[in-house]
């Protein structure tokens, strides 16, 4: 029988990662010959505009340039940082209760590493960012990879401290698409905006309330490999409030029973109630949240008689649903439906 043959690592990753590196060597007066002769890295291969290598290359090239040069800005800044610079802020953060609170301690221990560039982490409503906001002179292929670097490294080390994939709202970059454009897909799932005003990923705020799951043995580790944890990808979303939401609407009937709705999740009622609670959040909230958007969305958009509008919502008769809809809004059912048939 034929040998299947070994699965070969797709090349995704831009040459011009790697040409930014050799940049950054000769910024340092080195030579990269050697770093990239480790990673398998021809001298023609790199001068092609267009070529690509694996994420592997780009591992084994980073880490060397960083090692070899003492510099994990990889002379972006105008003064290095020293090879451990992103481990000694990993441990800094590592005892903070919340990722929210880990994140602000990463961003203001970064800034006492550099002044050429401030990180912060921002909220509005529902949505939180990491945001950074540049102070430094350097151009194309340098700059782009220390950007690609930065919020890669944000998200990855925010997912490893959480234990848990970290859905990417959008990722905004401050330059133009470049001609591998394709490649940034690969990096940050999600939307993604060029020519932003800043470098930038967002995503749900509510992950910022999660407890790290992560101690200093693990994160040991983790500083053997830790370039790959910028890639690394989680199978699991532990913001289960959010799937939570998203199982009642999807299926009420499972409203009714703690138990079935932690088998339609794959986890067992003592795991869903004990971790809503770690999200701060209960059962029975959630259920009401969504009763409650579903029950509007019929008064506003259907003619439904209230009984029906309550059972289908779940409750047994118009009295007890009339009772709860009240709780929930500060109105009445029928009052509520009157204000929407009064708005021109």
């Amino acid at each position: 029988m034929p040998r299947t043959p070994p699965h070969r690592p797709a090349s995704v990753t831009p040459m011009a990662f790697a040409r930014a590196i050799a940049d950054a060597y000769r910024r340092h007066g080195r030579d990269p010959a050697g770093a990239l002769k480790l990673a398998q890295v021809t001298p023609s291969q790199l001068a092609k505009p267009d070529a690509r290598i694996t994420a592997h290359q780009l591992e084994v090239l980073t880490a060397a340039a960083m090692q070899e040069l003492d510099d994990e800005g990889l002379a972006a800044f105008e003064r290095r940082l020293p090879w451990g610079s992103y481990g000694m802020l990993a441990r800094a953060s590592l005892t903070a209760p919340t990722l929210g609170v880990a994140l602000k301690r990463w961003c203001r221990h970064h800034g006492l590493l550099t002044d050429n560039l401030r990180i912060a982490l921002v909220q509005s409503g529902a949505t939180a960012s990491m945001a950074i906001e540049e102070h430094w002179a350097i151009e194309g292929d340098l700059r782009e990879l220390n950007l690609a670097f930065l919020l890669r490294n944000l998200h990855g080390l925010a997912c490893w401290y959480v234990d848990s994939r970290i859905p990417l709202l959008e990722t905004q970059l401050p330059f133009s698409a470049p001609s591998h454009a394709d490649a940034y897909r690969f990096m940050f799932p999600g939307p993604i905006r060029f020519d932003a005003p800043r470098a930038e990923i967002r995503f749900d705020a509510r992950y910022l309330a999660l407890p790290l799951r992560r101690d200093e043995k693990a994160l040991a580790a983790m500083l053997q490999r830790a370039l790959p944890v910028t890639v690394l990808q989680y199978r699991r979303d532990r913001l289960l409030v959010r799937q939570v939401r998203q199982a009642l609407a999807s299926h009420p009937e499972a409203a009714h029973n703690a138990t079935a709705l932690a088998e339609l999740l794959n986890i067992s009622a003592r795991t869903l109630h004990r971790q809503l609670k770690d999200e701060g959040a209960t059962l029975q909230q959630l259920k009401d949240e969504v009763r409650c958007e579903r029950a509007k969305d019929l008064l506003w958009r259907t003619q439904k008689p209230l009984k029906q509008v309550a059972a289908a919502v779940g409750f047994r008769n118009e009295k007890s649903f009339s009772r709860a809809f009240r709780l929930w809004t500060g109105t009445s059912p029928a009052q509520f439906r009157e204000t929407k048939e009064s708005t021109p």
